[in-house]
């Protein structure tokens, strides 16, 4: 059956007031998650949260169809607030060493960068470069390479199968931020197999702050240590009765990393969300939000990139893209400035009608011809 696309904007209020097309900064929270957070407050009232370990089991039902929507199993998956604690952990698990190096891609999101920078007080080499250049570079030599999945300024869609076999061939670690295209974009962890893979849940995935998960590789735990050790991190730590003494002996699945308790408001969000995409099936999904893509670049005279995204940059002659953004603001549209351009990103909740009220109202600010 084909998605309802009308039904499924019916779930975000805000867009009847709004032509929101900025979800490469935020996601609009489905009403049946902002339900489900209500019914998790509800029973906690209910319980006086007596039952607290069951919502532990709730959060394994995520991490399994978390699993189905990213193609990995349930025990990869762990539940970190932010992709920035996620690369915090897998760079500062690593034993750098003077000369090592660093690559990422230029126009990189500031996690991406900031880290790995500080690293060059160790004598680590941080490399920033062009997707031309960027294969020259990883053959002189790497340790990581950090790039997003899809550039939150440029909209570059990076061929992550493509590098990962270049990556395998050399023994480099392979590290990607999945914030801009997961729940927006398939995503086969399985078909690339990176050392990490973060998402923060807040931009596609439409979730509360908070509930970010990360993809750990089954090799990358082999060595990686945790770096927040709680009273989560005994293997055995259901058994709150009689709990572990003494140092913790971590679990193989990638939960180690949690440490402690988890947000869970956010996650029971997330849950439903996520089995929204499922239902509306990740095809689909990718088909819609590249199509409104096309006709944003149709509209405002953007050539189609080899690899399209959903996130559109665009140059605005004449008129600073932040004064866009804020003019466009003014009129009830919302898209976001970066790097001097114009930023305009479709989710599946827009629609045609979204971007043609894009196009008339910069015809009104003469800002298109």
């Amino acid at each position: 059956m084909p998605a309802d696309w009308s039904a499924i904007r019916r779930e975000f209020p805000s867009l009847a007031g709004w032509t929101y097309l900025n979800t490469a900064t935020y996601g609009h929270t489905p009403r049946r998650a902002v339900e489900a957070i209500g019914r998790h407050m509800a029973r906690r009232d209910e319980t006086a949260c007596s039952d607290f370990l069951s919502w532990f089991d709730d959060a394994d039902l995520l991490r399994a169809d978390l699993g189905r929507l990213i193609h990995c199993r349930a025990d990869d998956i762990a539940f970190l607030p932010t992709a920035s604690a996620a690369l915090s952990l897998l760079l500062g698990g690593l034993d750098w060493r003077a000369g090592d190096r660093v690559i990422t891609l230029e126009h990189e999101f500031p996690n991406n960068q900031y880290y790995p920078a500080l690293l060059r007080e160790r004598g680590v080499e941080f490399v920033e470069t062009t997707w031309d250049r960027f294969y020259d570079e990883v053959r002189a030599g790497a340790r990581l390479v950090a790039i997003s999945s899809v550039n939150y300024t440029t909209g570059f869609r990076a061929p992550l199968e493509e590098i990962a076999r270049e990556l395998d061939r050399r023994g480099v670690l392979f590290y990607v931020d999945g914030t801009q295209s997961v729940g927006a974009l398939r995503m086969d962890v399985s078909a690339f197999r990176p050392a990490m893979m973060a998402v923060d849940a807040y931009k596609w995935m439409l979730t509360p702050n908070g509930a970010g998960f990360v993809y750990v590789d089954p090799q990358t735990r082999s060595w990686l240590k945790p770096n927040v050790i709680g009273w989560r991190s005994h293997h055995e730590w259901r058994r709150v009765e009689s709990l572990h003494r003494g140092a913790p002996e971590f679990s193989q699945a990638a939960e180690k990393y949690e440490g402690g308790m988890l947000p869970f408001p956010a996650l029971y969000a997330l849950h439903e969300v996520t089995k929204l995409m499922l239902e509306t099936g990740v095809d689909a999904i990718e088909a819609r939000v590249l199509e409104l893509a096309a006709r944003v670049r149709s509209k405002l005279g953007v050539e189609t990139p080899r690899h399209p995204s959903p996130v559109v940059s665009v140059r605005i002659p004449g008129m600073e893209a932040s004064e866009a953004a804020r003019r466009l603001k003014q009129q009830r549209v919302l898209v976001s400035a970066r790097h001097g351009n114009l930023r305009v990103s479709t989710h599946f909740y827009n629609n045609e009608a979204d971007v043609d009220r894009l196009e008339s109202v910069l015809r009104s600010m003469e800002a298109i011809p």
